[in-house]
């Protein structure tokens, strides 16, 4: 919420929607309501599967929508989607909607990817509109059997809320790149690969430190930086990358940083060789900030990456592909300059947080009968 949707929140307040924002508690939750001129509610949902945690979740939550008595209920992620879904049904919602952002069990064997399926397919059927966040995303479920096609749609060209331009434009944000480059010990003329997520296996982190070390042998000197939090317990980074994390010396991880933007102004590549995505919003952010982008040929990225124009898109789990791709565009300054000013303007082209926005605020408008 904080992150993403922030801004999409406060663009349904300002066109008038009473809007109630329902989350896990947090310290600031009551802040950010006032901040974005919305009520707040503060319910548990646990990550994991917790039967009777989510049990009890889901009651509270269908009590909550009985005295409420919203027109229209929007979930995002999949414990919240499935909450959302069986309460808003249990307590009448008339309008019940979901919008997909990835599907965790793509990576997933056996039981755990049955039982993860089948929530996400409950929830297409339960729930009266469905978006995804990518066009490759949608074709995907529909392909798989877990939406009907009339059933889900995409908002524009993709992404849950665009990009914040003023927030991503590098010429604003030149100052933070040269800062954190003095911080961590990066020559002003070193080529600096950042990657912005969590330091998982699904991320593609194995690969990425892997092909690091195959460029960081070259002459000139190439940094990596890695701007995002572990996830120990639930997703706990491969043994070898941590250790080559730990000890290389031209590998920075910073963990989590609420401004990636200042990280993404130090950089010169952007790399997210993820195994599954709903869109990865962070490579439009990249390109925002003028960035050339090496992602992987998976869906969701592969509406992010416009390969060879905007970047360079390479196979998944594949550690020589990424090291070409990485090569080429450390070789060649004037490809990078390129495909960053085509990044640059596709992101103002398409993802203008503004555009998003309010194309989100005016399908609402348009389930609720609302003039636009």
């Amino acid at each position: 919420m904080r992150t993403q949707l922030r801004a999409q929140l406060s663009e349904a307040a300002r066109a008038g929607l009473d809007v109630t924002l329902v989350c896990s508690p947090s310290p600031d939750l009551a802040a950010l309501g006032d901040e974005l001129g919305l009520r707040t509610y503060g319910l548990t949902i646990a990550r994991q599967t917790a039967p009777v945690r989510d049990l009890l979740s889901l009651a509270q939550l269908t009590r909550f929508f009985r005295r409420e008595r919203f027109h229209l209920i929007h979930s995002s992620t999949p414990k919240a989607g499935l909450l959302c879904a069986l309460a808003g049904l249990a307590a009448r919602m008339p309008l019940r909607m979901h919008t997909y952002t990835g599907q965790p069990w793509v990576e997933m064997q056996g039981v755990a990817r049955q039982v993860a399926r089948q929530a996400d397919r409950l929830i297409a059927r339960l729930d009266t509109h469905l978006y995804a966040d990518s066009h490759s995303q949608r074709e995907f479920l529909v392909r798989d059997g877990v939406v009907a096609a009339d059933r889900i749609s995409v908002i524009g060209a993709g992404s849950i809320a665009g990009v914040e331009l003023d927030r991503f434009d590098q010429a604003r944000r030149a100052g933070d790149g040269r800062a954190i480059r003095e911080r961590l010990g990066i020559p002003s003329d070193a080529c600096v690969i950042t990657f912005v997520g969590r330091l998982t296996r699904d991320k593609g982190i194995s690969e990425l430190v892997a092909a690091f070390e195959r460029v960081s042998r070259r002459p000139a000197r190439v940094d990596l930086l890695l701007v995002g939090p572990e996830e120990p317990e639930r997703a706990p980074m491969p043994a070898a990358a941590a250790a080559t994390i730990a000890t290389h010396p031209r590998i920075h991880a910073v963990g989590y940083s609420p401004e990636p933007e200042r990280y993404l102004a130090a950089a010169d590549i952007f790399c997210l060789p993820s195994y599954r995505e709903g869109f990865g919003t962070v490579v439009i952010e990249a390109g925002a900030m003028g960035l050339p982008s090496v992602a992987t040929h998976v869906t969701g990225l592969e509406d992010t990456v416009l390969d060879g124009e905007t970047g360079l898109l390479v196979p998944a789990k594949a550690v020589d592909p990424l090291v070409e791709a990485l090569d080429r565009l450390i070789d060649h300054p004037a490809l990078r300059r390129r495909m960053g000013e085509a990044g640059r303007r596709r992101a103002v082209e398409e993802f203008d947080a503004a555009r998003v926005n309010g194309q989100m605020v005016a399908e609402y408008k348009k389930w609720l009968g609302l003039p636009s």
